[in-house]
């Protein structure tokens, strides 16, 4: 079971959103949040899987919890990790393993980059149809990250237009060649049957070389790489890396 914690400060929204979450027998949301210190006090309570989370709300909003999951996830130190799942301490009231689902009707190019920089692993307008959204939550709840196609062009165009800067690329220096390689093909895109295939690896092989590579630069997911992968200049539209 996928356990869902909604934030919104619409209760009409939530209660859409819940109705056709829960039409599938996998998904179960396990509370609401009208507000974004709410969602933070409810993520350490509630500890759910998926975080479906509006931009726009008054007082601490959608930004603002993302920035201070950030934070909670750079301030961790590994020796405070729960020895059988991976959380901080619980005793901290932290968890920073939720994966979150950027859920707006607005797709403002600067909400789109900031959310991905601050660890969101997808990003949804509010128009989605139905069965896009429940599958979204089942991508993100299985580790993978996700973008609507509309959103996903307008970060291609964005990050094409960016100036490439010095301490991006440098964050690459520890890659080998080979992982610049993978990190190259995760930014255009390609899964890891995709990556092997191109270059000549098995689909195993491909998924340890991207996991070697989101620890090495401290990435939460595939959709960080993508990030990199642009504003590094590893990647341009119409070139390989």
């Amino acid at each position: 079971m996928i356990r869902v914690l909604l934030v919104d400060d619409q209760p009409l929204v939530r209660a859409g959103v819940r109705s056709l979450l829960e039409r599938d027998e996998d998904i179960e949301v396990v509370g609401e949040s009208e507000d974004g210190r709410a969602a933070l006090a409810d993520i350490d309570r509630l500890r759910p899987d998926v975080v479906l989370l509006d931009l726009q709300m008054p007082g601490m909003d959608g930004l603002a919890v993302l920035r201070e999951r950030e934070r909670r996830r750079v301030d961790t130190s590994p020796s405070r990790r729960d020895d059988t799942r991976g959380h901080v301490d619980r005793s901290e009231g932290r968890h920073v393993d939720t994966r979150v689902v950027v859920l707006t009707t607005f797709g403002e190019d600067d909400n789109v980059f900031t959310a991905l920089r601050l660890g969101a692993s997808g990003f949804l307008l509010k128009d989605a149809e139905p069965r896009t959204l429940r599958d979204a939550v089942r991508t993100v709840a299985q580790g993978e990250a996700l973008l609507s196609p509309g959103v996903t062009r307008r970060v291609i165009e964005r990050l094409s237009d960016a100036t490439v800067a010095p301490e991006a690329a440098a964050r690459l220096d520890v890659l080998t060649d080979r992982e610049r390689d993978v990190l190259a093909l995760v930014g255009r895109g390609m899964s890891n049957h995709e990556i092997g295939a191109e270059l000549h690896l098995s689909p195993a092989t491909a998924r340890t070389h991207v996991g070697r590579v989101l620890a090495k630069l401290g990435a939460r997911d595939r959709v960080g790489l993508v990030v990199i992968a642009y504003e590094s200049g590893l990647v341009r539209p119409g070139r390989e890396g």
